[in-house]
């Protein structure tokens, strides 16, 4: 029996379950770590072809926000809004368009239509009683290329963070693959619900970055435009990609701030005693972190998005809080066993 013992090669000893995985020799895993960099960058590459190839799809979707932006009113003032067809000409106060019997509390419309006078055909302002919806928006601003050379750097925009969102869970998968067999099996546990939580944390700040920050953030950009006197129904096409798509990536990278904590919590370092007596000393970091990720620098973008973190914050120490007495509860019935 100890000869057939003896013969067992070591990697059968019961580590490979702890350890994860076989033991390699440092050639070996240089040679697994340049198939895995082969296989991100594979993944990188058709990631990028493949939000190229729908552009237009992905320029549809950015623009939603701007959308939804545009029917905020920005004044409660009647507005008269002269139109062409389905094409916005102009949107001017009530009180600067003299209109004999015009209404005074809410907006009048107008449009170019050709009238015939005798014997000739003008072109007159009329009353619109079915304006185009673009009309009844609170502002419309349009997404121009202003250069040869903008159509190009706003696919290349697109594609990289199109295929960069497009390839992050395959590299994920890949690096996982190459990272986990070094793992024992407790820490892979611990790198699983890591994961899970961050990645819905992370799609949880997007969505509501999309769906929320985004709007109020564009209608407060024109109105204060608008408040200084410059008109904004004209924006640079890149310029706007790229505001949309980092003010989304930061919003998603700013709702990690539960996991960065309970992890903290996780290995000592942290406490729910001590995340209470630093919530002012978060105030202040986290007013920074938002004016940081904010593009625009808007205080109520700003404040919209701390909001949110200091909820999450809060939700933070309600957590630790709660493992803490888990711990204190396990450990008073494993005294009272003994």
């Amino acid at each position: 029996m100890a000869d057939e013992l003896e013969v067992l090669p070591p990697e059968h000893d019961g580590s490979e379950d702890e350890g994860g995985g076989p033991v390699k020799s440092f050639l070996e895993h240089l040679e697994d770590l340049r198939w895995t960099l082969v296989k991100c960058a594979i993944s990188l590459a058709l990631g990028v072809l493949v939000a190229l190839s729908a552009s237009p799809t992905i320029v549809k979707i950015l623009e939603w926000p701007l959308v939804l932006a545009q029917r905020v009113k920005t004044t409660d003032q009647p507005r008269v809004i002269l139109t062409l067809g389905t094409n916005v000409l102009a949107r001017m106060l009530a009180t600067d368009f003299p209109v004999i019997g015009g209404p005074t509390n809410q907006d009048l419309f107008l449009k170019l239509a050709p009238i015939e006078v005798g014997t000739n055909l003008v072109l007159a302002v009329v009353p619109d009683t079915n304006p185009p919806a673009v009309a009844q928006y609170g502002m419309q601003v349009g997404l121009k290329t202003l250069g040869p050379a903008e159509p190009f750097t706003v696919a290349v925009k697109i594609a990289l963070y199109g295929g960069t969102a497009l390839a992050a869970p395959f590299i994920l998968l890949f690096l996982g693959q190459f990272i986990l067999p070094a793992l024992h099996v407790h820490e892979k546990r611990f790198v699983y619900k890591a994961a899970g939580f961050g990645t819905f944390l992370f799609f949880l700040g997007v969505a509501f970055c999309y769906f929320l920050v985004l709007v109020v953030a564009l209608s407060s950009t024109v109105t204060f435009s608008n408040w200084l006197g410059f008109a904004a129904d004209e924006w640079r096409a890149s310029e706007y990609i790229g505001f949309i798509c980092w003010f989304m990536i930061g919003m998603g990278f700013a709702f990690q701030l539960p996991l960065v904590l309970l992890t903290l919590v996780k290995v000592g370092i942290l406490d729910a005693d001590r995340l209470s007596g630093l919530r002012m000393y978060w105030v202040v970091a986290g007013l920074t972190i938002s004016a940081f990720i904010t593009p625009d620098g808007n205080p109520l973008t700003m404040l919209l998005m701390f909001l949110p973190l200091h909820v999450l914050y809060e939700i933070s120490v309600i957590i630790a809080k709660w493992w803490e007495r888990t711990e204190a509860k396990a450990k008073a019935l494993e005294d009272g066993a003994r």
